[in-house]
């Protein structure tokens, strides 16, 4: 059975899109843990991140580095920071969460932000916008 991202790189299930390449997707998680988290995939369906070819995993970690620095323009904090749990949805994603302090980046499994449509919708461009 396919993933929810495979769902969504399809589109079969919508998402606030921020980046995409011929490889990766960037889009904002639907549980944030922080404003502007953010989360980076492959979008080949490959369960666990030290299964991927390398150079493709190579390559998300340049994705993820491009989608993070427009998260810092676009979202007032101290730090981006790169999250790999990889247990929650078995396909290989980063997280890229906006923190001012160690508490900004603690997992609880629930979100710790919630925002309406139209502000994860206005988020997203506001982020897209910045991606060089």
């Amino acid at each position: 059975m396919a993933s929810i991202f495979t769902k969504i790189v399809n589109g079969e299930i919508p998402c606030h899109k921020i980046a995409e390449t011929e490889d990766y997707l960037a889009f904002l998680d639907v549980r944030p843990q922080t404003y502007g988290h953010t989360l980076c995939i492959t979008k080949q369906e490959i369960d666990y991140i030290f299964d991927v070819e390398d150079e493709l995993y190579a390559g998300l970690w340049l994705f993820a580095k491009i989608v993070a620095k427009a998260v810092k323009k676009a979202v007032p904090c101290k730090r981006v920071c790169i999250v790999v749990i990889g247990d929650e949805v078995r396909h290989t994603h980063v997280h890229l969460l906006p923190f001012n302090s160690m508490e900004d980046v603690k997992f609880s499994g629930k979100a710790k932000v919630h925002l309406s449509q139209e502000e994860m919708q206005d988020l997203a461009a506001k982020i897209a916008a910045e991606v060089v």
